[in-house]
């Protein structure tokens, strides 16, 4: 007789993908029973196997299937798909070649992020140039020097001579200005700010009476006269505001500087003139060096100014004031040290103005301006603020 069958009992079977154990391992001598299902072979007599492996990947390719490496007795079960790879709504990943995070979009497609060495340009430090400091502090030495200078050559019934070198300082204002704000119709808004510097001159220095109201007159006839130019102006009427806004700030500030003509004819006016634009000068030249040497704490990222230069300039042209004053007839420390103190102050504060007004056009996409207006604007702004708050301090409270 032949022998039996030998019993199954004790063989390990593992389920095959649909639901069948696979064959006993010894039923294949020499062979890896893990490399093949349950079931029968390739020779099957009805041609095909009767359990065909499922693919590696779930169905979703149709290439050849992935061998089973798990050990005997674990489930078979799908990869896990890799990382990166991961479709869907909300679902995030790791580029594998990058490594940087990516935010998968609804429907699958993926958004990536911005590189992170691009750094927003609004938080970018820019540099304190030493010389463009030490530059900016000898043309407000020279300016105010100029000014100091000029008022002593100005006498009862001879006032051209200041009025010439006021002249000039207005014109630099104006150009300065209208090349760093760069408004709509600049030949318009120069224009009208240099006829308004002549017509301030001659209306502070002709009349007999030293007052203010004809220059208010010329201001106002300046102003009337840029509406109607950008009234009449068929191109860019869009930025009208913008035109007007540009022309008042220079019309004021040539009227400013007209102010000097009208207090050099007050009685004690020269005096007066020499402390405030002298205490003016200082505080702007000593706030620029100082810059140039410690521009610490920084007041913003995108102006290149210190806080120790604004405070030092401040204190050094109160000082200036209250020395000079002790010398001159007619004033004595304190009250020159007040002058000094609210001069300085509006002086320095102006430049500063200035610098945060440049910053501010550069975040906003506009292109530099010409570099020699850019910085001849901060010291001429600060003196065609000083020069108005020196007239309300020494006619009303000295």
């Amino acid at each position: 007789m032949f022998p039996s069958t030998p019993s199954e009992t004790g063989r390990d079977r593992q389920p095959g993908p649909g639901g069948r154990a696979d064959r006993d391992p010894r039923s294949h001598p020499g062979g890896d029973p893990r490399s093949h299902p349950g079931g029968p072979g390739p020779n099957s007599p009805y041609g095909v196997p009767r359990h065909p492996a499922a693919p590696a990947d779930g169905g979703r390719s149709g290439g050849p299937a992935e061998p089973w490496r798990g050990g005997a007795g674990q489930p078979r079960t799908e990869p896990a798909e890799p990382p990166g790879r991961r479709a869907g709504a909300g679902h995030q990943g790791r580029d594998e070649a990058t490594g940087s995070r990516r935010e998968a979009a609804p429907g699958g497609s993926r958004r990536a992020d911005p590189p992170a060495a691009a750094e927003d340009a609004s938080q970018a430090a820019v540099p304190v140039r030493r010389s463009l400091s030490l530059s900016v502090a000898t043309f407000a030495a020279l300016l105010g020097a100029g000014l100091v200078l000029g008022v002593h050559t100005a006498v009862p019934g001879h006032r051209l001579p200041f009025a010439v070198v006021v002249f000039g300082v207005q014109v630099l204002y104006v150009l300065a200005w209208t090349m760093a704000m760069r408004p709509p119709a600049l030949p318009l808004v120069a224009g009208v700010g240099v006829i308004v510097a002549a017509g301030a001159d001659a209306a502070a220095a002709l009349p007999t009476l030293a007052v203010l109201a004809p220059l208010g007159y010329v201001a106002a006839a300046g102003l009337a006269v840029a509406v109607l130019g950008q009234l009449v102006r068929r191109a860019d009427r869009t930025r009208v505001t913008e035109s007007l806004g540009a022309t008042l700030l220079i019309v004021i500030g040539v009227v400013a500087f007209g102010t000097l003509i009208v207090l050099s004819r007050k009685p004690g006016g020269t005096q007066a003139i020499f402390v405030c634009l002298a205490a003016a000068a200082v505080a702007l030249t000593v706030a620029r060096l100082v810059d140039a040497v410690l521009p610490r704490p920084r007041l913003a990222p995108q102006v290149p100014r210190g806080a120790t230069g604004v405070v030092a300039g401040a204190m050094c042209g109160t000082l200036a004031a209250a020395v000079i004053g002790s010398y001159l007839v007619g004033f004595h420390p304190t009250g020159s040290a007040i002058v000094g103190l609210v001069t300085a102050g509006a002086a320095v504060l102006a430049d500063l103005a200035v610098g945060y007004a440049e910053a501010g056009r550069l975040m906003a996409g506009d292109p530099p301006t010409l570099w020699l207006a850019r910085h001849m604007q901060g010291p001429l702004g600060g003196f065609a603020l000083a020069v108005p708050v020196a007239y309300a301090v020494t006619v009303f409270f000295l």
